[in-house]
């Protein structure tokens, strides 16, 4: 063979030599970028936290999302709505909205936002199925036993008549069309701070679902909204407060089934009370008493898809107590869990409607 051919040849043989390391080289990095796609696929999406302190009380919020958000976008937009609800229904502060009309003594129509006619929409309906146990016009009796400014005290009886005939959630007029109210009693005052938490929670909700945020816990005081699922997927577990003064601790377990919303709204005698005389008086006052309940339930979660709703029914069921309030849950339909002390033992029980759903499974603390 000349020179010339094996030459012709060898050259052949290196360029077939070169181009299989080429795809070699190529196919391992095709494997490599493989490998991170299928990681990145696999990685759960990042869980994000926005905790705070607003209205009184503290909020932890927890979202994920498989798309994009900015997180620092969320906040903001988040804090702002926490300023306007502050401006807009406080009970604390004089320059309120609500607070202007209450300090207004005037029976003639007044504007208030839509949001707060709405509020006030909501607890219609609940002060007539409570027979009145639940009346946003509570708040003066509050400030006669002392709950507002901590100085508490328990007031005679003539003063505790003399208040009632200034509440009366009846006394209150709505026109929603033209977002006005008007007080057919002069001096009466409106407190929303019994569905002050719930109306936050959802607020806050809807920011999340403008960014198209659909699995989150937004909590607010306690009460809270569940939608979708943790990354995984996982569900959504909340523990129930025992209610115990001076501590908190699970005394239950709630799954959350449904992922498209359950609000998860408790009100209970642990959160604050004062003792005179040995007695322990609870902050959940009945309007139509103007006294503490004595009752034994001692806690009432319910469970609903609007915070709003579950946050007025909640302090209600823990006004009307076990008996009342299990009644009104059956005639309503409303998803109750009730904790009661029986001789110092806390015994749970539910409401037809939610032994009956499937939104949620409760099962004791482990």
């Amino acid at each position: 063979m000349a020179a010339t051919e094996r030459a012709r040849i060898g050259d052949l043989v290196n360029r077939l030599k070169k181009m299989q390391m080429q795809n070699a080289v190529y196919t391992a990095f095709i494997g490599l970028v493989a490998a991170a796609m299928l990681s990145a696929c696999t990685r759960p999406p990042k869980l994000y936290e926005v905790d705070g302190f607003a209205e009184g009380t503290t909020y932890h919020i927890t979202w994920w999302s498989a798309k994009h958000v900015d997180p620092d976008a969320v906040s903001q937009e988040m804090q702002r709505a926490l300023n306007e609800i502050d401006k807009e229904i406080s009970s604390y502060r004089n320059d309120s909205i609500l607070q202007g009309f209450n300090h207004s003594r005037s029976t003639a129509w007044q504007s208030l936002p839509a949001s707060t006619i709405k509020l006030l929409e909501i607890a219609k309906p609940i002060y007539r199925d409570s027979n009145g146990c639940y009346d946003p016009t509570v708040g003066p009796l509050f400030d006669l036993w002392g709950f507002r400014n901590d100085k508490f005290h328990v007031p005679t009886a003539r003063q505790i008549a003399a208040v009632k005939k200034a509440i009366g959630f009846d006394h209150i007029l709505i026109d929603a069309a033209h977002d006005k109210v008007r007080k057919t009693l002069p001096q009466l005052d409106i407190d929303l701070s019994s569905v002050g938490e719930g109306y936050t929670i959802w607020r806050l909700s809807r920011i999340l679902e403008h960014y198209g945020v659909h699995n989150y816990i937004v909590e607010f005081g306690g009460d809270m909204l569940v939608m979708g699922h943790k990354p995984g997927p996982q569900k959504w577990r909340i523990a129930i407060a025992r209610p115990t003064p001076g501590k908190l601790a699970a005394q239950d377990v709630i799954t959350v089934n449904d992922e498209n919303g359950v609000s998860i709204n408790t009100s209970g005698t642990y959160r604050r009370f004062f003792d005179a005389s040995g007695k322990a008086y609870s902050h959940i006052l009945d309007p139509r008493t103007g006294r503490p309940v004595t009752h034994n339930l001692v806690s009432a979660t319910v469970i609903d898809n609007d915070p709003r709703v579950g946050d007025a029914w909640a302090t209600a069921m823990l006004c009307m107590g076990r008996k009342e309030g299990d009644t009104v849950a059956q005639s309503a339909g409303i998803k109750v869990y009730f904790i009661q002390d029986e001789n110092g033992k806390l015994v749970g029980s539910e409401s037809p409607a939610l032994k009956n759903s499937k939104a949620v499974t409760i099962n004791g603390a482990e």
